[in-house]
């Protein structure tokens, strides 16, 4: 084990819940309001807003998406891979769901909820971008938040770190060909351009630009490093909540007309969740992983990228679409979902370690 992999394991596991990440359903459900009132009553300078694009990326949203993620991607030490070697029955439990089973299982959801069974309800021509939501919001495993989840189960936090890492490292590659893919077997088409450009702007970008920053910050001493990361750890959530009031502002129209649909889209995604975190737990068990190992492996899988997700859907299907709305639904959900899940799997460690 390297001395910095165990020093930013233990930084990570010692990290308390934030104010705005406890309650951060609470700040979605505040910025859907002032958007959709912003929306209403300043619908010009919305659409102004709108038309600020390069490329087909909207300069505004591309740059609090980056200050969104990079601060992330800086906590990420991908010389925690070294250590997967140590729980491998654990990761091979956590690719199994994050990758073949919780995309896949998503797009079933998708077809069978939205094509299907609440089709009556929905907008007939937002069927398909909310199944689109949907697949990215499956597509993008959790990066940061599994960092709080894991430390309230006890979990294991080089393991933790080690299934982080990887994920994104699998992320790079494998995100752009697994939505498309999954967007065609659900008959969605999406450009190959404009998908490949939303990969190279948010994440492959991202992710060298906060490596390089987090190299910097710690050739200076691990002191500055953590001051660094203190500092920069508001700047995530508040580019979040000034991109939803933006979102919400155009999205303000349809969901007042259709108030239902953010309770249609939130059953998938907490199917989802309450699935493949037990699916998770469960195989962990049955291949003989330590408590605080199935915790982190269990709660990845389970919770989702959504900063990703959300800068994705904008990227490939615009401001207005049911998938930009469908991925903020998950942020909406993520930390009631998630809590509950940490609470079962507390709760249940006796049963757990008797097996």
């Amino acid at each position: 084990m390297s001395a910095q992999c165990e020093i930013t394991a233990k930084a990570a596991a010692g990290a308390p819940m934030s104010l705005f990440e406890r309650y951060l359903s609470i700040w979605v459900f505040l910025c859907i309001v002032t958007g959709i009132v912003f929306g209403q009553f300043a619908p010009t300078l919305f659409q102004a807003i709108g038309r600020m694009e390069f490329a087909q990326v909207n300069l505004p949203v591309g740059l609090l998406i980056w200050v969104m993620i990079i601060p992330m991607l800086v906590k990420v030490d991908f010389g925690a891979l070294a250590e997967m070697k140590q729980h491998v029955r654990g990761i091979g439990v956590t690719l199994f769901v994050n990758w073949l089973v919780k995309p896949f299982s998503m797009a079933f959801l998708g077809w069978l909820f939205i094509r299907n069974l609440f089709a009556p309800m929905l907008p007939a021509d937002q069927l398909d971008s909310y199944i689109a939501g949907l697949i990215l919001l499956a597509a993008a495993p959790c990066t940061a938040m599994v960092f709080v989840w894991s430390r309230l189960t006890n979990g294991h936090p080089l393991f933790t770190l080690s299934q982080v890492a990887l994920n994104d490292s699998i992320m790079v590659f494998a995100f752009a060909p697994l939505v498309a893919f999954l967007l065609g077997i659900s008959a969605i088409t999406v450009p190959w351009d404009t998908l490949l450009t939303s990969v190279g702007l948010y994440i492959v970008i991202p992710v060298v630009l906060a490596q390089l920053w987090r190299k910097a910050l710690l050739a200076k001493g691990q002191a500055v490093f953590d001051a660094a990361m203190e500092k920069i750890g508001p700047w995530s959530i508040t580019a979040l909540l000034a991109t939803l009031v933006l979102l919400f502002a155009f999205q303000g129209e349809a969901i007042l007309r259709q108030p239902l649909i953010i309770g249609l889209l939130a059953v998938p995604i907490l199917i989802q969740v309450f699935f493949n975190s037990a699916l998770a737990y469960w195989l962990n068990r049955k291949v003989g992983e330590k408590h605080n190992v199935a915790c982190p492996s269990a709660l990845i899988g389970a919770s989702n990228f959504f900063e990703l997700a959300v800068a994705a859907a904008i990227s490939l299907f615009g401001f207005e679409s049911g998938a930009a709305l469908t991925t903020v639904v998950g942020v909406l959900i993520e930390v009631p979902a998630m809590l509950l899940v940490v609470k079962v799997v507390n709760s249940t460690k006796g049963w757990y370690e008797a097996g």
